[in-house]
């Protein structure tokens, strides 16, 4: 079929995606047509990875692909070198870090307790004012949240790959000095991607270097904590309790330990509402179709060869 159009030709995949995506194709120039007729696709539903790739195969004149999230572990299988790649890495930071900074605080003040009580009881928790705070990942998610701490006047460690300095933290340090810090921070959080590497970075070792008192919350991907052993420190009282956005397995189980241990507070993969998603993944695909309409580098690149 010719289909005579102007501007990149995208089609918005699987049927029935939300109509806020294909008006933010038209509106960077581009234009909506059928995946036969499409030379990028924007693949909104993580839980149709395969599906994608055989649309992938069906259609390989297609050059970029625009996945919806910044974990991409479900496509990860289906990913090649033939086309570009990109992934919302940053899209949805600032949410997540505003939830990452909601679930410290409820954790560390003593919110999960009070909120639990049934009768008037004496004082509990811990300041995040000028608390030691360790933050494992230095993405975008990361940046945001070291904003957001700015006020606190916390004292920043970062583990991540690369050594470079992050503005704001007071060191960076690789993960095979990861108990260092976790040894002196108040509070731990998970903001980094779902690798070999980094699943159950925080395991039972990592769990007994932390403080009696310090709180760990994750809000990346529940692999990376090693959920046996993080329930037999909060039953111990190794640590102060654990707030999780993210769960292994997930959706967390009735019936789970974590969801009645006094310690523990679980939210269910919230970290980015679906009201404030949408509309930044459409700023996202706004800047990307125009980026890749004038040739310019598209933002989030996926690597092929590290799976994010």
């Amino acid at each position: 079929m010719e289909v005579d159009v102007s501007g990149p030709r995208c089609a918005v995949l699987p049927e029935g995606s939300r109509p806020q995506l294909e008006d933010a194709v038209r509106d960077a120039g581009g234009t909506v047509v059928p995946v036969e007729d499409a030379e990028a696709v924007i693949w909104t539903d993580p839980s149709e990875a395969a599906t994608l790739r055989e649309t992938l195969d069906a259609n390989p004149a297609i050059r970029w692909v625009q996945l919806p999230f910044a974990g991409i572990e479900p496509f990860v299988p289906h990913l090649d070198e033939d086309r570009i790649w990109t992934c919302g890495k940053g899209v949805y930071a600032e949410p997540v870090a505003e939830h990452a900074l909601m679930l410290a605080l409820a954790g560390m003040r003593g919110g999960l307790r009070y909120a639990r009580e049934t009768t008037w009881s004496g004082p509990y928790g811990y300041n995040l004012l000028g608390a030691r705070v360790t933050i494992l990942g230095g993405g975008e998610i990361t940046r945001s949240l070291v904003r957001l701490l700015r006020p606190f006047g916390v004292h920043l460690t970062v583990i991540r790959n690369r050594p470079e300095p992050i503005p704001g933290v007071a060191q960076v340090l690789p993960a095979s000095r990861l108990h260092e810090p976790l040894a002196e921070a108040d509070l731990v959080v998970v903001a980094l991607a779902l690798t070999p590497e980094t699943e159950q970075i925080i395991d039972a070792a990592a769990l007994e270097a932390m403080r009696e008192h310090a709180w760990l919350v994750n809000v990346a991907r529940g692999r990376h904590v090693d959920t046996d052993a993080l329930v037999d420190a909060l039953q111990r009282g190794s640590i102060g309790g654990a707030a999780l956005d993210v769960t292994d397995p997930e959706p967390l189980p009735d019936g789970h330990p974590l969801w009645t241990l006094p310690n523990a507070l679980i939210t269910p993969h919230v970290g980015n509402t679906p009201e404030m998603g949408i509309k930044l993944l459409a700023a996202r695909i706004r800047d990307n179709v125009q980026r890749y309409a004038e040739g310019r580098e598209l933002l989030g690149p996926v690597h092929v060869d590290l799976g994010y």
